[in-house]
């Protein structure tokens, strides 16, 4: 955040102006023209907060007044006159960061002058006494939603049936002009003074064909007015690529997949039970021989290939949802099949750490069929790349009939949405939303930049309006596709307002009017507390704490770091955990510390872990390693508490997701290289165990219970389905040793990345993969029908949960919980260990039956000797031991 220059002693006389025209004139006196400075295309110093205030960064505040210049149709000469004023209460809460900046208030007398000023070009000019004249665009976002939110945020935008007739809408208050291109024609839209809607009304005969707005306004972007032809936001179908919206009508029965109207759903799991596999389509299908329908939204209609059955597995042990990567229409991937590239080269001839392999993909990677999906084109369109027929309406009845193929599988179904960017701002071809209203859904900073912190052009979800596309985007997914719930991608970007905001539309929404019960929709999201937004800088964030006692979860980093080890960005990647050794199985790296160093760390690790097993909950007290009693709040992480939940639900457990290294990958950079494959595959367990038997919501990457690798890729956004592609029949391997992963995010780690490629004993065979994935289907049943797992409150989880063995002499790399009438024991550990709970002596313990006659036959052979108390249990193993009748 910039701040305010330092006042000189001498004051000065100054004179401010708006100065705005249809054709971009700055219309001042001549000698104020020679000496001006035209203001740089997209520099906003000024913002226009409300039709009182306008706060101007680096202005002197002194006696000002408001000039501005004329349009082609306007006389020159006329005025938006500004004093020197203050912010009110409202607006320093409305606008924290700016409440150190020059604050001037436009004269009442003015103020009819605003909706004209803001429809052509907008500049805020500067005059000091010895005659300079600076000049600065004008950020208007907060003077748009005071003119026109309380009436456009209610308006129904988009293509919006009566009697099957549509009307066409769309929000474009600074547009001189907009019309409609429908099939080859224009068609003229009529403006709502008091909303800047504009609407066209169509004929049935509108129905299915394409359109584009053609909207004439002021891009300061480019220091020009620009006649921008564009697609729909609201758009509901588009032809392929996206080049035009289409006039359809979600309602359509055409569009209704046989038995779409009576769907039955498995039955809803609360959130703080819910068991969620994260999946990107195309890694799902794409090399799976069995699949029909490979790399399509259509492969979840498959009901007898490999990954359908391992879904299905997975929903019989316990899995309760699967959450879908982006799957709205975005800006990368070529949606026709014949314009997708393909690697030129035989990526199977290379060696498994070849450097071959990713710089053939590289070649292709820009126009492939791959990409996450994190690229935001239309927020409300299914993208058009996983349908087999990607023109036009066809993908609404196949994204249909993917949700009909999951829930018959026993499985409810998330979206991963991403409103916090979109792919582009300004007048690039991907750009929709700020080619409209140019600089209003974007967030800018306070030069008028757009903000990038989130990767890309950062959008602006505290403007009423790109609040409202939030909210009807969510609900429409949930009408019309019968979505199960929403993973908000850097919901800390998004005021905590505008997630209650879709959490109230969402709960508004019944099986009789809507056809869904909006009140049993999941949501959760990315809390993470950084750049512009950081810190509630600008609004309440919808961070890890805000959003603590909302009933919705962010993802909780704490234990994840805790049991892999160090964190996502180190420099070097083997940098120990709990579960990968730390201290109990060491490995080479200096990074990891002398072996006090590496106790002490593991201890605090367990703490971390201690406190996820909670749910992360903040008033949860226990004793620590150090032997204090503590909340979870006390526990440190990185600065910051660790226990931060208000209640189990609040937070997310993992161990890994699609960011950053697969589990599996993480542990093949942190374990000691000589670590065989069987204790890799016991790792991968006990570390997956941490988040499946905590309380609150948990999450797993998809193919992470075979044993997932991207071959140590810890970005393959764009790697493309080499190294993304999960494999289902263990014959095919699990995707370890597929070359170097690519250069571009890895190449700095490719020190680290040779050694365990090259090694073949790090290549798991059929039965550790299928071993692995057993014994994590054995944990889901035992979390699945325990009521203990899914306790609702603070109070009930400190009345059930404790860990016994918890303080100055605990084991390093072990962890005893007692859970009401079960006892776990994570041993990390490379040995067999005894944990003596002597409270618990003369009561009768047996191994879960689950586990006594599940897959892993180690596991089996855990004990419990009632005499003293003592469980003993086998080296890298979590064992659940649960009370007998007497």
């Amino acid at each position: 955040m910039s701040f305010l220059p330092r006042r000189t002693a001498r004051r000065m006389a100054v004179a401010l102006a708006l100065t705005f025209g249809a054709t971009g004139l700055l219309v001042s006196s001549p000698q104020q023209q020679a000496q001006a400075s035209p203001p740089v295309a997209g520099q906003a110093l000024a913002q226009w907060i409300d039709r009182d205030t306008v706060i101007w960064k680096g202005a002197e505040r002194a006696d000002a007044q408001l000039e501005f210049g004329a349009g082609e149709s306007e006389p020159a000469g006329r005025r938006i006159r500004l004093t020197p004023g203050t912010l009110s209460p409202a607006e320093r809460a409305a606008y924290p960061h700016l409440t150190g900046y020059p604050a001037f208030t436009v004269d009442p007398r003015d103020q009819g002058l605003a909706r004209t000023a803001l429809r052509g070009r907008l500049v805020a000019t500067q005059h000091t006494a010895d005659g300079r004249r600076a000049t600065t665009g004008v950020q208007i976002p907060g003077v748009l939603d005071d003119l026109y939110g309380a009436r456009a945020q209610h308006a129904a935008l988009g293509p919006v049936f009566r009697h099957g007739r549509p009307t066409l809408s769309v929000w474009a208050p600074t547009a001189r002009t907009v019309s409609l291109e429908l099939d080859g024609r224009t068609v003229p839209m009529r403006r709502d003074d008091s909303s800047g809607v504009w609407r066209a009304q169509g004929q049935r005969d509108w129905v299915g064909k394409p359109y584009r707005y053609l909207v004439t306004v002021w891009a300061p972007s480019v220091g020009k007015t620009v006649t921008n032809k564009v697609t729909d936001p609201y758009s509901t179908a588009l032809t392929a690529d996206s080049g035009r919206s289409l006039v359809v009508d979600l309602g359509d029965p055409k569009l209704a997949p046989k038995g779409w109207a009576g769907l039955r759903k498995p039955a809803a799991v609360p959130l703080r039970r819910a068991r969620i596999q994260e999946l990107h389509l195309r890694d799902f299908s794409v090399e799976d021989r069995t699949s029909r329908h490979p790399g399509q939204y259509l492969a979840f209609t498959d009901a007898r290939s490999d990954g359908m059955r391992h879904l299905k597995s997975l929903a019989a042990a316990g899995t309760s949802y699967v959450h879908l990567l982006p799957v709205f229409d975005g800006a990368t991937v070529p949606e026709k099949r014949a314009d997708q590239d393909r690697p030129g080269c035989d990526l199977t001839a290379y060696a498994p750490d070849s450097d071959r392999q990713q710089e053939c993909l590289a070649r292709s990677a820009a126009r492939d069929a791959y990409n996450w999906g994190y690229d935001p084109l239309h927020y409300t369109v299914p993208e058009g790349s996983y349908a087999a027929a990607p023109e036009g309406a066809a993908r609404t009845v196949e994204f249909r009939r993917m949700v009909q193929g999951l829930n018959g599988a026993g499985l409810r179904t998330v979206m991963d949405v991403v409103y916090n960017h979109t792919a582009a701002s300004g007048q690039d071809p991907h750009s929709v939303l700020d080619r409209i209203v140019p600089g209003y859904y974007q967030r800018l900073l306070d030069d008028g930049g757009v903000a990038t912190s989130t990767c890309c052009s950062g959008t602006a979800p505290e403007h009423t309006m790109m609040g409202k596309l939030v909210v009807d985007s969510v609900v429409t997914w949930a009408r019309q596709y019968k979505i199960d719930g929403f993973r908000f991608d850097l919901m800390g970007h998004h005021p905590k307002a505008n997630i209650l905001a879709v959490r109230k539309a969402l709960d508004a929404l019944t099986p009789a009017k809507d056809g869904v019960d909006g009140k049993r929709i999941i949501l959760y999201g990315e809390g993470w507390n950084f750049g512009e937004a950081a810190n509630d800088a600008r609004f309440v964030q919808a961070t890890q704490r805000n959003m603590a006692g909302t009933g919705i979860a962010t993802f909780s980093d704490r234990a994840r770091d805790a049991v892999r080890g160090g964190g996502p960005f180190d420099a070097d990647p083997r940098v120990q955990g709990f579960a990968s050794g730390l201290y109990t199985d060491p490995n080479s790296s200096p990074e990891n510390g002398d072996p006090a160093a590496q106790r002490a760390r593991l201890l605090h690790y367990q703490d971390l872990i201690k406190v996820g097993l909670t749910g992360n909950l903040a008033d949860y007290a226990f004793t620590d390693t150090a032997g204090r009693r503590v909340k979870g709040s006390q526990i440190d992480y990185n600065g910051t508490p660790a226990g931060y939940a208000a209640d189990p639900g609040d937070a997310l457990a993992y161990a890994d997701a699609h960011d950053n290294e697969t589990l599996y990958d993480a542990l093949a950079y942190k374990l000691p290289q000589a670590t065989s494959t069987a204790d890799r595959a016991r790792m991968q367990v006990l570390a997956l165990a941490t988040a499946a038997l905590s309380q609150g919501p948990a999450l797993s990457q998809a193919g992470s219970d075979l044993l997932r690798s991207k071959s140590l890729d810890r970005n393959s956004f764009n790697s493309g389905d080499w190294f993304n592609a999960l494999h289902w029949n263990c014959a095919d391997g699990n995707g370890f040793g597929r070359g170097l992963p690519p250069a571009a995010d890895n190449k700095d780690k490719w020190p680290y990345a040779r050694p365990p490629l090259a090694d073949p004993a790090l290549r798991p065979g059929c039965t550790e993969i299928t071993g692995a994935s057993a014994a994590y289907r054995d944990l889901l049943r035992i979390h699945a029908t325990e009521p203990a797992f899914g306790l609702p409150t603070t109070a009930a989880v400190q009345q059930a949960l404790s860990f016994p063995l918890s303080g100055k002499d605990e084991t390093p790399g072990v962890i005893t919980m007692r859970l009401a009438d079960l006892v776990i024991v994570f041993n990390a550990t490379p040995h067999q260990r005894h944990q003596t709970v002597p409270t618990l002596a003369g009561r009768p313990y047996a191994l879960h039956p689950v586990q006594a006659h599940g897959a892993d036959r180690t596991t089996a052979t855990a004990s419990y000797a009632p005499a003293s108390g003592t469980f003993t249990v086998p080296a890298r193993t979590v064992a659940v031991f649960r009370h007998t009748q007497e």
